[in-house]
């Protein structure tokens, strides 16, 4: 017999929503929250991230599109999981993730958001993101010599 949940709990299991899996990992990492959740660091998930993307892998070379879901959803929990960590520590937090990946993907393709010309092949395509990824990462480079 399964024990009766509160009906937030429900209502989060049962959300579609990337604010309820943030609410839910925030109260995992909460004082009284899950034990295991609150021991974790950045460098104990990097197993499980390798594990989960390979997973990930494995669904794909399958076909295994109801895995696929879940497999997905699984990629996710630790991008979550990251930026709850991030947050705690006052590195950022998951809002920040997402605006910079964000930015990241207007960047880098001006042939569909405007400012470069149309690209028509997928070969233009990766080699303007190459380009471009490159210029981005020179000051960074810069700054370090």
């Amino acid at each position: 017999m399964k024990p009766e949940l509160p009906l937030e709990a429900v209502k989060l299991a049962r959300s579609s929503a990337l604010r309820s899996l943030e609410k839910i990992m925030k109260m995992l990492l909460a004082p009284g929250g899950c034990p295991w959740d609150r021991r974790q660091t950045h460098s104990t998930l990097l197993k499980y991230l390798h594990e989960e993307a390979g997973e990930v892998s494995r669904a794909v070379r399958k076909k295994d599109w109801a895995n696929l879901k879940e497999e997905l959803g699984d990629v996710l929990l630790q991008v979550v999981f990251h930026s709850a960590l991030a947050r705690r520590a006052g590195r950022f937090d998951l809002g920040d993730v997402i605006r910079t990946v964000n930015a990241k993907m207007v960047r880098r393709h001006p042939h569909v958001f405007g400012g470069g010309k149309k690209l028509s092949t997928p070969a233009q395509v990766l080699r303007q993101w190459k380009i471009i990824k490159k210029a981005e990462k020179a000051p960074a480079r810069a700054k370090r010599s």
